[in-house]
């Protein structure tokens, strides 16, 4: 059997060159490859597996040249420079390394701190440049500091620590943080307004999704204590840089350091020239500890997969073998549904998750179904989630994950119950997949329903009045929304129902503004899938 064959065509280190050889895999080495595409699309059908960094880019184009390409393998978290879903569609496998660059990202921003804390960069240049402005700089003490940290996952709980260690307060606003979870890393759990409030220093470790892009908005940022200092290290968009540049001219912000921008390269920026901005050219990854951590990292689970199937952080296929690939794949799609279905209409902490297979699901890999509704349950939120991450993330936040497996209790062969507990409520939603594999949704909180999942749908609770369906209806009609399917359920007549509609197009937020101040309607909310 020929040995498979790997291009690395970004500057890794050495040592991932080391771990294919000793492994057995034919390595080809060009660190400068990445940099040209025509060169890269010229020769990439040569090779079973493709290891990089940022400078490459897996465009469409290389990959129709990529016959024999069986996986990629990025040193590193971010995959914004492969074209994943042209990468699936040809049966590559895409990897990457998200936990790699957590410590050094972290140390980064403790550094970010301390540096606008004390004006080292200013002072520094002030000084190298023959001036002795000792009275110029005056700093400001960390100890005793309250910390607010937006994001208080992988990275942020071990910012939270290492600033525990140099006693400061620290406070932190993450939805999926349970409380139990905050007690054990030593953080008090707040509200995003209370952090605001309470805060001398706010650090951002988040992703950049819908829900958290400009989470320091110009609103926000004039809700935060006077003199506050603002860092960011994690991605730019999170913060308003407009809005923040003149809270800084104001002196409402005392400073803040960026690491990230919202347009990178950042050659203009509005926070630079600023006295009291620091910033520096993302730089969060970018130590020689880091860089070999995510280049070991990435080689042993590409010589994993080609020389064993195995799949390792994979971002879009769950770990699961071949033979049960044609089985799972519609209940993949299922449990990652019902999960985006909960993950939607969940506005708080999720202390745990339940799922229930019943009849034959419950004899297939329940562990790939729980990751791909996990995914879906945290994606609405956190963007960067996929099927291998889900349960490592989840687990992050401290919320349980249990599966009950069990015959057949109700009338489907087939059936997948997820449960989510939050700080506030209890929210249960099932489904299954009939004859022709299309997955449904058949039971939401005890109610019964018929729907199949839809790019645009509109979820509606309310009491069964009469009148309802012909108000509804007359909204869409009059704002020009098309139904295309309409289910309904309700618990007894007169009691609670619920209506999930299939719609062409998005719905407009005024649109859901009167069909929310429909008599009876408890809630009106916008679902995509």
């Amino acid at each position: 059997m020929t040995a498979p064959k790997v291009l690395i065509s970004d500057a890794l280190s050495p040592a991932a060159v080391q771990i294919f050889k000793d492994r057995g895999i034919e390595v080809d080495f060009q660190p400068n490859l990445g940099k040209d595409k025509d060169k890269l699309a010229e020769i990439i059908g040569n090779y079973d597996g493709l290891a990089i960094r940022s400078a490459t880019k897996v465009t469409p184009k290389i990959l129709e040249r990529a016959t024999r390409l069986k996986v990629i393998g990025r040193a590193g978290i971010g995959v914004d420079n492969v074209d994943i879903p042209a990468a699936t569609a040809r049966g590559i496998i895409v990897m990457n390394t998200p936990f790699g660059n957590s410590i050094t990202t972290a140390e980064h921003a403790i550094a970010m701190m301390f540096a606008l804390a004390r004006q080292i960069p200013a002072a520094d240049a002030s000084t190298q440049a023959g001036k002795w402005e000792k009275n110029r700089f005056m700093g400001v003490e960390i100890t005793g500091k309250t910390l607010g940290v937006i994001g208080c996952g992988n990275i942020g709980s071990i910012v939270a620590d290492r600033a525990i260690g140099l006693k400061m307060k620290v406070i932190a606003y993450d939805p999926f943080l349970s409380p139990e979870r905050a007690v054990d890393i030593g953080v008090e759990k707040v509200e995003l307004d209370d952090l605001l409030a309470r805060a001398d220093i706010i650090t951002l470790h988040t992703p950049l999704t819908e829900k958290t892009r400009n989470i320091l908005s110009a609103e926000n940022i004039a809700k935060t204590k006077k003199g506050v200092r603002i860092i960011n290290c994690a991605r730019g968009g999170l913060v308003d840089e407009v809005a923040l540049r003149k809270a800084l001219d104001e002196g409402h912000v005392a400073g803040a350091a960026f690491d990230v921008f919202t347009v990178e390269p950042a050659t203009e920026n509005p926070l630079f020239g600023h006295p009291n901005v620091v910033c520096t050219p993302h730089l969060g990854a970018s130590t020689t500890e880091a860089q070999e951590n995510v280049a070991l990292q990435v080689a042993e689970q590409m010589s994993e997969y080609l020389l064993r199937g195995a799949i390792s952080n994979a971002v879009n296929f769950p770990s699961i073998t071949a033979e049960e690939a044609p089985k799972l794949r519609p209940f993949i799609t299922l449990a990652e549904n019902l999960g985006s279905f909960a993950g939607q209409l969940t506005e708080t902490g999720i202390k745990s998750v339940h799922l229930t297979y019943e009849g034959t699901v419950a004899q297939l890999n329940t562990r790939a179904l729980t990751s791909a509704a996990i995914a879906g349950l945290l994606r609405p939120m956190l963007q960067d989630v996929n099927v291998v991450s889900a349960p490592v993330v989840a687990k992050e936040r401290g919320i349980v994950v249990e599966e009950t497996v069990r015959e057949a209790e109700h009338d489907y062969d087939a059936l997948i119950t997820l449960t989510v507990v939050t700080e506030r409520q209890t929210r249960s939603v099932s489904g299954t997949v009939f004859a022709n594999g299309k997955p449904r949704i058949v039971n939401i909180k005890g109610i019964s329903v018929d729907a199949e999942f839809a790019p645009s749908m509109i979820y509606v609770t309310n009491e069964d009045k009469p009148g309802f369906i012909g108000r509804f209806a007359g909204i869409l009609g009059d704002a020009g929304i098309n139904i295309a399917t309409f289910a309904l359920g309700r618990d007894a007549p007169g009691g609670s129902a619920i209506a999930l509609v299939e719609v062409d197009g998005e719905v407009p937020a005024k649109v859901l503004e009167d069909i929310q101040a429909i008599p009876g309607v408890k809630q009106a909310k916008p679902l995509v899938f």
